[in-house]
Order: C-alpha cells, then sequence, then structure tokens
C-alpha cells in the first residue's frame, strides 16, 4: 500500500480515474516519472485497470492518454515505458496497436509466477531509429538530406555575399 501511496504523494498529476454516471471509481491509471536517469526524463505506467463492465468504452485509451499529456506538459518527458505480460492479448492490443507503444524488449521472468514480460515504450519525441519503419525512415533521411541541401545552399550564398563584399571593399 505505501508503493501506492508514494505515487499519488510524489506524482498526483499522473494519476486518472474514470468514474461511472453513479460516481463509482470503474477505472484508474497510476504512473510515475522514473528518477534513476536524471540526464532523460521519462514516465513509467504503473498500473492500469478498467473493470469488465466498463472495457471497450475508450476508457482506458483516454486515462493512458491523460496521462501521457501531463507527462509532457509537466515534466517533458521524453517516453513513458510499461510492462505487460505476454499472455495478456488484449492489452498488447490497447498498448502497441492503439496506443502506439513498441516493444523494446522482452524481459524473461518478469512477473513473480515467471511469465516473460514486454517492455513497451511510446515516443513523445526523438523516436529511436529502430522503432522506425522502412517509410518513416526513408521520410527522415529525405528530410534530412534537404537540411543539408539547404544549410549547403545558406553557406554557398554567405560565402558568396563574403566574397562581393571583399570585392566590394577592395575596389573602393
Amino acid at each position: 500500500m505505501k508503493y501506492y501511496y508514494y505515487h499519488i504523494l510524489s506524482w498526483p498529476q499522473l494519476l486518472y480515474v474514470a468514474e461511472d454516471h453513479k460516481g463509482k471509481i470503474v477505472g484508474y491509471v497510476l504512473a510515475k516519472m522514473e528518477e534513476d536517469e536524471p540526464a532523460e526524463q521519462h514516465g513509467h505506467i504503473t498500473s492500469l485497470s478498467v473493470l469488465r463492465t466498463h472495457r471497450k468504452c475508450g476508457l482506458a485509451t483516454s486515462l493512458m492518454t491523460s496521462s501521457h499529456a501531463r507527462m509532457t506538459e509537466t515534466f517533458d518527458a521524453e517516453h513513458t515505458a510499461l510492462h505487460v505480460r505476454k499472455s495478456n492479448h488484449a492489452a498488447f492490443h490497447l498498448y502497441s496497436q492503439t496506443l502506439k507503444y513498441d516493444i523494446n524488449d522482452i524481459e524473461k521472468g518478469y512477473y513473480a509466477d515467471g511469465e516473460d514480460a514486454y517492455d513497451m515504450r511510446k515516443y513523445f519525441k526523438n523516436r529511436p531509429d529502430k522503432f522506425l519503419s522502412e517509410e518513416e525512415r526513408a521520410e527522415k533521411a529525405a528530410k534530412m538530406a534537404a537540411e543539408a541541401e539547404a544549410a549547403e545552399k545558406a553557406e554557398a550564398a554567405e560565402a558568396a555575399e563574403a566574397a562581393e563584399d571583399g570585392a566590394v571593399e577592395e575596389a573602393a
């Protein structure tokens, strides 16, 4: 229980709950900011739950996107991470298809019962190349080439202007 209180007291802006029309809590997301790597601010989704009777209504997606938004707005997070059981196909689909998380790694024996977990990441900015599709890589390469070409043209224009200024000064 201390673990949850620590989250609530340390990162209250990352905790969201969903209530039904009677005010009963039907879902929540509990998240935190990782403190072990100060060079790269990133969050971690600790727990997400929605009552079975309220699933397939978009609550989990809303809870997660609210937490993601607060991570970026308040903490300038680069990405967020989570772990999900390999056998939890519904959660894996939510994370990978709906929320666009990528598999970063597989953690063998992560859970107490020995089951493996997917270590998943969602990048808010500066998504590593290993997670880009071929199309995204091609777009990134084309953008970088265009930026390099624009920089070269700017340098050439500056050099021409400097040479022209030098010629004008010599003539004077």
